[in-house]
């Protein structure tokens, strides 16, 4: 009972996470040095990971290691470069489009790796975000660019894939989700890193603005809303988190209107209110379904060993 009274609390934390990533677009062309995508994934990511390792203190072992590596670069590592060049070689917001198409894909991947088998209700409240989505974001026709859609359809499969892989694998016995999220998005900088310097060369240097909009997107816009997002799908079903996802468009439609000075047409209204009823409709299907398999193990193996392994100096209890 009392968790039935508590979801729609979480579901309202875990909405959060999308809605402060909708900042990120005015929060980038405001602030930051343009034409840096990696370097400002890298900015947002490693910081960020490093921090709540830090405050964590708990570090991956045995297999968790690997684990993490695959899950941060799903969900950061790979999902941010692709995003960044969907949304530089795509008119509008074709990027954001073709990324509604989330839920569908978390819904085929949770039938595959979950045994969730999507239903025809869940199905058609996705197309109805994804139609919403596009009413909000696609302005007047221009040429479409191949690798722009490759690149956003393969970031919508990377972080789809990510977000059935974590509801699967959960977190290891006794670690809890903020040291899930340091791990992932360390891995996830680590590998940005590399491909920022080879692509875009040394670090930009940096005004007051500039430090302002980083420290934002660090701390607000991937801290804490990547562990409000992993926390979410460690108590959510995937399909309920990833339905969540068209908020963000949304806000950034938002914001641009408000303090961007961009006007809304009416069209554009009847798509935000599309994509937030589908949201909200996604919300009030099935509260669980099947336990993941994480889950089923770590119950089975109650009392054994936890699977994380303690950095120097770290206090007993704390994930």
């Amino acid at each position: 009972m009392a968790a039935n009274a508590n979801r729609p609390a979480l579901i309202a934390l875990t909405a959060l996470a999308p809605v402060s990533w909708g900042s990120t677009y005015a929060v980038t062309t405001e602030l930051l040095p343009a034409d840096r995508p990696l370097f400002t994934g890298v900015m947002r990511a490693l910081p960020a990971g490093l921090l709540l390792l830090a405050l964590a203190r708990v570090l991956p072992r045995g297999a968790w290691w690997g684990k993490a590596a695959v899950l941060g670069a799903l969900n950061i590592g790979a999902f941010f470069p692709l995003l960044f060049l969907s949304a530089y070689r795509l008119p509008g917001g074709m990027a954001a489009v073709v990324g509604s198409v989330g839920p569908l894909f978390v819904a085929g991947l949770a039938a595959l790796l979950l045994g969730d088998r999507p239903t025809l209700r869940t199905l058609l409240t996705g197309i109805a975000a994804a139609l919403g989505v596009s009413l909000v974001v696609l302005k007047a026709a221009g040429a479409l660019d191949a690798v722009g859609v490759l690149a956003a359809l393969a970031a919508t499969a990377s972080m789809s894939t990510g977000t059935v892989l974590t509801k699967r694998w959960g977190r290891p016995d006794g670690v809890g989700p903020l040291a899930l999220t340091a791990w992932q998005l360390t891995a996830g900088g680590l590998l940005i890193v590399p491909v920022a310097l080879l692509v875009e060369g040394a670090p930009p240097a940096l005004d007051g603005r500039a430090v302002g909009g980083y420290l934002y997107l660090a701390l607000a816009n991937t801290a804490v809303a990547y562990w409000l997002w992993f926390r979410g799908i460690g108590r959510l079903s995937a399909t309920q988190v990833t339905f969540l996802g068209p908020l963000s468009p949304l806000t950034a439609a938002v914001i641009g209107w408000a303090a961007l000075g961009q006007s809304l047409t009416p069209v554009q209204v009847a798509g935000m209110v599309l994509a937030f009823g589908a949201t909200v409709f996604g919300q009030l299907g099935p509260r669980g379904g099947r336990p993941a398999a994480a889950d089923q193990f770590r119950r089975a193996t109650r009392g054994r060993p936890a699977g994380g392994t303690r950095a120097p100096g770290a206090a007993h209890g704390r994930g």
